[in-house]
């Protein structure tokens, strides 16, 4: 029988409970209907015994008689009069100190009448309840007062209050019809909730419930991306572990506003429902984080927007290597070409038989490429920098774009960490240069390297369309690539150039160049990075 009950269905488990409730406020509704019958006796017959205690405080024989030789016999007939009149349980009078003198009951004579807090002796009449011989009546006491105002005696009716059976017995009638009206309607509306609870939940019980959230909180918490819900009202309804700690965030942002938590404005609104983002990218502190959104609805209306969230740092980092070593690929290339293109001339010099003209080629380029080298080695003493530096002005010089090192540069040898670090900026910088201002008029990139105490400070200009001031965040914050027709993949410069700054603890910044005449031409990228990880 226990194993049937527990097997309840939950549209079952909800009758069954409003079953209950109805037969509370039933078993609430029959005790109202017996307590407002009690009230009711107690007003109608507390009036009645008032009216029968003073009409017999009243009678003039009572008055002469309470202080006859035999008050029981005397007194008697008065009292049967009264009692015939009212229909009292009992009727009494007693002297001013509450000794019975007479009763309609014989066996009271001599007893104390109970008064309890009745003030009749004060000359008050009174109407109450007292409890007396284990039963409970309503009584009324009035004064008998003799013709010179002396206090001489009391007069009290009481009558019992009738049982509980019977005060609802007297209320059957109605008690029935709304104790019948409200269990048809309890039981109408405990059946129509059932049966609306089933159809909400979808058949589902309550095990069923209990298991799918723990299914949700373990699916939730386990796996490594991050995972957010937004209402439409713009608050967290739901956060993973993994998000927490991808965007730096407590234990206590379930219920607060997006706008609340100190994000950064790209998060905000990528987070906020009605983004539909696909695979967007954004730096989030020192981690690359890629963030993908859908909408959520429930029986067609929106409730908000769930964002999944990946770390990709470390993907990052491996694309920034291999777009290193796609750099490497492309000055080789680059170098090769021109190589080729020289050693073709000097073929056809040889087979001219121009020998002079030969060794005047071989003459110009090798002192042309020892000035190059030269000019780059003398300022720069780390091996890396120096040699990707003198491989870029080859790249460059295929794409028209003169490269230059500025005069005043100057760096000394690097640790390898900071080393390879300098020079995947500087690759990516260079080649953004290169890509923004080829193709105009004389176009060229300048780089500037110096140091101080802590920092090495790089500057890349070129003299290209440069960056708008409303974009020069967003260039770092989001996306790989800004050009996705490039071959290769490339654009994913910017935001490896910053996690690699914001990981050692440097700073990266992008401003207007300037021609000497106030006149902004061009994009100017400035970055400070300490020499050791920070």
């Amino acid at each position: 029988m226990w194993s049937q009950r527990r097997r309840l269905t939950l549209a079952g488990q909800f009758l069954v409970l409003q079953l209950v409730v109805v037969a509370f406020v039933l078993a609430i509704v029959g005790a109202i209907s017996v307590q407002q019958s009690n009230d009711s006796f107690a007003s109608e017959r507390g009036a009645q015994m008032r009216s029968v205690s003073e009409y017999l405080a009243n009678l003039s024989v009572v008055r002469a008689q309470i202080r006859g030789p035999v008050p029981a016999t005397s007194l008697a007939p008065a009292i049967d009069r009264a009692v015939g009149l009212s229909g009292a349980t009992e009727i009494t009078i007693a002297d001013p100190a509450g000794r019975v003198l007479s009763s309609s009951d014989p066996r009271l004579v001599g007893a104390r009448a109970e008064l309890g807090d009745s003030r009749v002796r004060e000359g008050r009449a009174w109407v109450g309840t007292v409890e007396t011989r284990g039963h409970r009546f309503v009584a009324a006491h009035a004064p008998i007062i003799d013709d010179s105002g002396t206090l001489v005696g009391l007069a009290v009716a009481e009558e019992q209050f009738p049982s509980f059976w019977t005060r609802l017995t007297n209320a059957a009638d109605e008690l029935v019809l709304y104790l019948g009206a409200g269990a048809g309607l309890g039981i109408a509306g405990s059946w129509l909730l059932a049966r609306l609870v089933r159809r909400r939940t979808r058949g589902l019980e309550p095990r069923e419930f209990a298991t799918l959230a723990d299914h949700r909180e373990a699916l939730l918490h386990s796996i490594r991306e991050g995972v957010v819900a937004v209402g439409t009202d713009e608050r967290i309804t739901m956060i993973n572990d993994s998000a927490r700690s991808l965007l730096g965030l407590g234990t206590d942002v379930v219920g607060r506003r997006l706008d609340s938590l100190g994000l950064d404005q790209p998060v905000v609104e990528l987070l906020t429902p009605g983004a539909d983002s696909q695979d967007a990218v954004v730096l989030v502190g020192e981690r690359v984080v890629v963030f993908n959104q859908r909408s959520a609805s429930s029986r067609g209306q929106g409730i908000g927007a769930v964002t999944t969230m990946r770390d990709r740092t470390d993907l990052v980092s491996m694309q920034g290597q291999l777009s290193s070593n796609l750099s490497i690929t492309d000055t080789l290339r680059a170098q090769t070409h021109e190589f080729a293109n020289q050693l073709h001339t000097i073929s056809g010099l040889v087979q001219l038989g121009e020998y002079d003209e030969v060794t005047s080629l071989v003459g110009v380029l090798t002192r042309r490429r020892a000035a190059i080298s030269d000019a780059v080695t003398r300022r720069v003493s780390d091996p890396a920098v120096a040699a990707l530096l003198i491989a870029k002005s080859s790249v460059a010089a295929e794409a028209g774009v003169t490269l230059t090192l500025t005069d005043d540069s100057a760096l000394e040898a690097l640790s390898p960490h900071t080393s390879a670090d300098l020079t995947t900026i500087i690759g990516n910088l260079v080649d953004n240069a290169v890509d923004a201002c080829k193709g105009g008029p004389a176009p060229a990139v300048v780089v500037e390297l110096s140091e101080d105490a802590d920092d090495i400070v790089l500057c890349v200009r070129d003299d290209g369309p440069g960056v708008p001031a409303e974009l020069r965040d967003t260039i770092f914050a989001r996306g790989f690539s800004t050009k996705p027709d490039v071959p290769g993949g490339r654009g994913i410069g910017l935001p490896l150039v910053r996690l690699i700054c914001t990981q050692r603890g440097g700073s990266v910044t992008v401003g207007a160049g300037d021609d000497g005449d106030g006149v902004g031409r061009g994009a100017v990228f400035t970055i400070r990075l300490p020499k050791e990880p920070a």
